[in-house]
């Protein structure tokens, strides 16, 4: 019952969305970022009355936290020549 009214709350899902976001900020990657997108979309979609349950809640949370996720590593991932190939060991005399 406490987790169904949990999540039918609009302000934790944003809460969890700025959490989600500071975690971004000390773990760098974009991992979380499409997270915390996808938490606040779902807190703002609840907050303007959105009548879902909990299952589909958890179900727009994902898919937009994957879609958000899939933008983001199109827009600010690893570009063409960042990474850098070794072909040679440090340690190796000339």
């Amino acid at each position: 019952m406490f987790f169904e009214t949990f999540l039918g709350t609009w302000w934790a899902w944003v809460i969890l969305g700025f959490a989600l976001g500071v975690l971004e900020v000390i773990v760098p990657g974009f991992i979380f970022l499409g997270f915390a997108i996808g938490a606040v979309v779902t807190g703002v979609l609840v907050g303007i009355g959105i009548p879902a349950g909990p299952t589909a809640l958890i179900l727009i949370f994902a898919v937009v936290s994957v879609v958000s996720w899939l933008v983001l590593r199109r827009v600010v991932g690893v570009r063409d020549g960042q990474v850098k190939v070794w072909d040679r060991d440090i340690n190796d005399n000339p």
